[in-house]
């Protein structure tokens, strides 16, 4: 059983808005806007520890991590993503787009070691393998833009995104490989669902961000609880990372460079 938890950590960022937040065993990596700097964090302490410079990084969108390549990912500018190892010792340009290409590398996921990404401002998914080699592109429905996905245990992919058919409503979509609609949910969202989160049995965790609350959906995406309130966020939820092991969920905050770390797991 999910369930909101009474123990609440903070972990403090001394640079701007939080643009993604991940975790590598006992370490909380941390990214924030217009900054070349991995912050890291004791999972346990809570401790900080030395950062990371990626010294070409411009502006990261997002920062997901790999448990079976023991690398982290983030996405650049628009432009690009970085592939930096979990002491920094290793960094390097992963993947970069060409010219002539449109897809613009916004957020990204990973499951076992394919790293999915999400395009800004067009209408399309792309896997990448461990070498940075592209797998597929899964086209979208022109209405959707995508903003966080995550592929389910079952190999078709969720994520949220808004409806330009319904004035940009935001909702939440499951897709297969052909990029077809296999469900949706979109009753009380505000006008931004930033990123979500899954567990192993297909239950989905979405940030809500204009209503500031963290929902909870199970595998056929429809509403099981809020699970996060305004009350305990006491700011708009940003970016998410569940970790399934310790039912410990990481929350990015818009504002004050803030990751809050709940403990939605329960027996």
């Amino acid at each position: 059983m999910v369930d909101a938890g009474d123990n609440v950590s903070v972990l403090l960022c001394v640079v701007g808005r939080v643009c993604g937040v991940t975790q590598l065993r006992d370490v909380v990596y941390v990214v924030c806007g217009a900054s070349s700097t991995i912050i890291r964090f004791s999972s346990k302490t809570h401790e900080r520890l030395a950062d990371i410079n990626v010294k070409d990084l411009s502006d990261p969108r997002d920062i997901a991590a790999c448990e079976q390549t023991s690398q982290l990912y983030v996405t650049d500018s628009l432009v690009c993503m970085w592939r930096v190892s979990p002491e920094g010792e290793d960094i390097k340009r992963w993947w970069t787009k060409t010219p002539s290409d449109t897809f613009n590398p916004w957020t990204l996921s990973v499951t076992s070691s394919i790293v999915l990404v999400t395009s800004f401002g067009t209408n399309e998914l792309m896997q990448l393998d461990a070498a940075g080699e592209e797998l597929r592109r899964v086209p979208l429905p022109g209405y959707m833009g995508a903003w966080h996905a995550v592929e389910l245990p079952t190999g078709t992919f969720v994520f949220g995104h808004h409806n330009t058919q319904l004035n940009d409503q935001w909702q939440v979509s499951e897709v297969n490989n052909k990029g077809e609609v296999l469900r949706q949910f979109s009753r009380s969202l505000g006008r931004y669902t930033p990123h979500i989160a899954v567990d192993s049995q297909g239950n989905v965790f979405l940030a809500d961000f204009d209503n500031c609350l963290v929902l909870l959906l199970d595998a056929q995406l429809a509403l099981r609880r809020v699970i996060i309130d305004e009350h305990q966020l006491n700011c708009k939820p940003q970016r998410l990372c569940y970790k399934e092991q310790s039912g410990q969920l990481l929350v990015g905050l818009d504002l004050g460079g803030v990751v809050s770390v709940f403990d939605v797991l329960r027996p």
